[in-house]
């Protein structure tokens, strides 16, 4: 998606960033991704973003996570027992500051004061062309399946791992619509990762 740059310039993209297994899977049979070790910004957005938009099903779970990260940044995760990373932090910092709007005809409060609600593709359209920077898109797959049916994702970063997770969401599994991207990055990262760029 692109936004009006704050110089008025168009040159804006909207990314859609997600870490998924090499059969295309952005969970596991059990809701979440597990082979994910640690959620931080491994795309290189922050410079150029100045707003998150998520699904409703993500955000309540993406804000309890984060909020208990902000709120005891030296204790162990309740969802995953580990104390939080360096870049995790940087995130959370981050995320606290920045403006969340989340596309959902169900859910209607949040916790954070930052955070906005749209009720429809209208409304994202409308978003993405304020002025402002970039906007990340950072799912669940079902929103991420949608605005990508819908012309509104200008590029996807993915994080690629290194195993077939088997049954589990797909990253695309609910779209509905041939659209090409092209390639324009490839970077290996540790433990066998890729990060892919995509771009229409």
């Amino acid at each position: 998606m692109k936004r009006i740059a704050s110089d008025g310039g168009p040159d804006a993209t909207d990314h859609c960033s997600v870490q998924a297994s090499i059969d295309g899977k952005v969970e596991g049979p059990e809701g979440f991704a597990d082979w994910v070790d640690a959620w931080t910004e491994d795309y290189g957005l922050t410079p150029g973003i100045d707003a998150c938009l998520l699904g409703g099903r993500m955000y309540p779970g993406y804000e309890s996570y984060w909020a208990a990260m902000q709120k005891a940044p030296d204790q162990p995760l309740p969802m995953t027992g580990r104390v939080p990373t360096e870049a995790e932090l940087a995130w959370a910092r981050f995320a606290e500051k920045t403006p969340h709007f989340v596309l959902s005809r169900r859910v209607t409060t949040a916790a954070w004061t930052n955070t906005r609600f749209l009720r429809g593709l209208d409304e994202v359209t409308a978003l993405k062309g304020a002025p402002g920077k970039d906007i990340y898109l950072m799912g669940g797959a079902q929103l991420a399946a949608s605005l990508v049916d819908a012309g509104l994702v200008d590029e996807l970063r993915l994080i690629v791992y290194p195993l077939v997770a088997g049954k589990g969401k797909a990253l695309f599994g609910t779209t509905e619509r041939r659209r090409r991207f092209e390639l324009r990055g490839v970077e290996q990262l540790d433990g066998g990762r890729l990060r892919l760029v995509y771009g229409t």
